[in-house]
């Protein structure tokens, strides 16, 4: 018994310390030392995946990066592959995480990347680099021109920062912009303000639902008319939800989604559905489309979807014969405290993946970095309505002469676009992101959900009432599993916070520890009843 009792208790504190180092060792598992120097007699071949929109623009862009990039550093080949979503982008990593094929750069989002990094050491977190002397941003060995840490625009950087690091470096920026048909707000009576109120776009949209005697539309002549088309339900509700200052997510990942505000919200989104005033893309297609054929007034859609919005649009999806003239406001989405105003900063960041060889991860840093240049963040700026994420880049006179030439044509000086990509530099400290963390892309997935069904129901004729609501927020908490949110700081569910989970090696071992205990009970009744046994005999 004795010589038994050494062994499992041999394993048991064996058991004991493999759980506490899978509980602690998952807070700081991904790590990077960085070489002394970079050795330049090596040749090294890194992936980068990248997106574009299907624009040659763009895809000529990142090629002729590549290749200024390795006439500086012949030793690095730089492998593109293009994406032209950012989504599949997400899916091929998720997929090549287990096998270790993660590419070493790619051009993704916050929200990704905390998901990506609940696998082991796989992003490389970018502190270290950011202020090393020699290869770090501003770095004396960098064969090139790049940014300092102080030159990159601070409110696009934090958006990079989570769980205590950087795990990216910004590419660029948008947001979201409301491009109005002003002829037809004017046909119907109204002025367009200074800045757009929710009220005003309900109450403008709701107008021009009037109808002639034959079913045409009076405001167009037309049998279609959408009024108010958003493309980004998701962005909608995050931003609706902000300016109200009700909750939507800690910082920890606790869900605050389901509220009070949002089902007020979701209420004058149900009625104004109702009589038709407002879509979503999903429902209906692209807001440019219906807004460049005369159907729409207020347009929502992203800054750098600016060349498909207008008139002249040099993206425009519809044929020539479809388009209707109309003078184009840009101007920021609505407001409900428009002394106050809030809207979402998005657009790609760049983050690196680990690799055993550090020097690999050293090149890839170098490539991240010649992405930061003037010569790239300009280029890259002016094909749509992104901004450059440096102030070195912004000041520089090069993009100041752009943004000069606004309407000089409809091609590379298109007036929409630059208005676009002026309303994000006018607003950049009106900008804010919502928290990042495992699961923060199904929690905002669920935003955008919960319009799009609400919506739908109303085309259905259903009642969008407390049951709808109530039913709505369990079927949507089931649906992207947002009570089962799982995140280094804990569970997380739409009712509020449990006691935090484990890493899977740890419940793994917990498991094992059970069982070892089960075993010492059954061999310690075992050994009483021999004993007992023995006693009688």
């Amino acid at each position: 018994m004795s010589k038994f009792r050494t062994v499992l208790s041999a394993c048991l504190i064996a058991l004991f310390a493999l759980v506490i180092s899978g509980c602690h060792g998952s807070q700081n598992r991904n790590t990077f030392e960085l070489p002394e120097n970079f050795d330049t007699s090596r040749a090294y071949e890194i992936t980068f995946w990248a997106k574009n929109d299907s624009n040659k623009t763009q895809t000529d862009i990142y090629r002729k990066a590549i290749a200024d990039f390795e006439t500086l550093y012949p030793n690095i080949t730089v492998n593109l592959r293009l994406y032209t979503d950012y989504g599949k982008i997400y899916n091929d990593v998720i997929t090549n995480l287990s096998t270790n094929t993660t590419p070493n750069i790619c051009i993704t989002y916050p929200d990704h990347i905390a998901t990506y990094l609940t696998g082991t050491n796989t992003v490389v977190p970018l502190d270290s680099l950011f202020s090393d002397a020699r290869y770090g941003l501003g770095g004396s060995e960098v064969k090139f021109s790049t940014p300092t840490r102080a030159e990159i625009v601070s409110r696009f950087l934090e958006e990079c920062l989570f769980n205590g690091n950087y795990y990216a470096i910004p590419f660029m920026r948008s947001t979201e912009a409301c491009y109005v048909n002003k002829t037809f707000v004017e046909a119907l009576g109204y002025t367009l303000p200074d800045a757009l109120t929710w009220d005003f776009v309900w109450e403008v949209s709701e107008a021009a639902m009037a109808k002639a005697d034959d079913g045409t539309f009076l405001i167009n002549g037309q049998n279609v008319m959408i009024p108010f088309i958003y493309k980004s339900t998701d962005n909608m509700l995050i931003q609706q939800i902000r300016q109200k200052g009700a909750g939507y997510s800690t910082n920890a990942g606790d869900i605050q989604l389901f509220n009070e505000t949002t089902t007020e919200l979701l209420y004058t989104i149900a009625e104004h559905a109702k009589s038709g005033a407002f879509s979503t893309f999903k429902i209906s297609s692209y807001p440019a489309n219906f807004l460049n054929a005369g159907q729409s007034i207020f347009a929502i859609d992203s800054t750098a979807g600016a060349t498909w919005m207008g008139t002249d649009a040099p993206n425009s999806d519809i044929s020539a014969d479809k388009l209707v003239r109309f003078e184009t406001a840009v101007m920021p989405i609505p407001q409900f405290d428009t002394a106050n105003p809030q809207m979402l900063s998005q657009g790609p960041s760049v983050c690196i993946f680990n690799k055993e060889d550090p020097q690999e991860v050293l090149a890839s840093w170098l490539f991240a970095q010649f992405l930061l240049t003037d010569d790239v963040q300009i280029a890259y700026a002016e094909t749509e309505g992104y901004v450059p994420v440096t102030t070195k880049a912004q000041n520089a006179d090069t993009y100041r002469d752009y943004l000069s030439r606004i309407g000089e044509n409809n091609t590379a000086f298109y007036d929409i676009k630059i208005k676009a990509s002026e309303l994000l530099l006018d607003n950049i400290n009106h900008t804010f992101v919502t928290p990042v963390f495992n699961g923060s892309i199904s929690l905002r997935d669920a935003s955008g959900q919960m319009i799009e069904n609400v919506v739908k129901s109303v085309k259905r004729k259903e009642d969008v009432n407390a049951a709808y609501i109530d039913k709505l927020y369990r079927d949507v908490t089931s649906l992207y599993r947002l009570d089962q949110l799982d995140n280094q700081s804990g569970t997380h569910s739409a009712g509020g916070t449990d006691l935090g989970a484990l890493p899977e090696t740890a419940r793994v071992l917990l498991t094992s520890l059970v069982v070892v205990w089960i075993l010492i009970a059954v061999y310690a009744l075992g050994a009483a009843v021999k004993r007992k046994i023995t006693k009688k005999t």
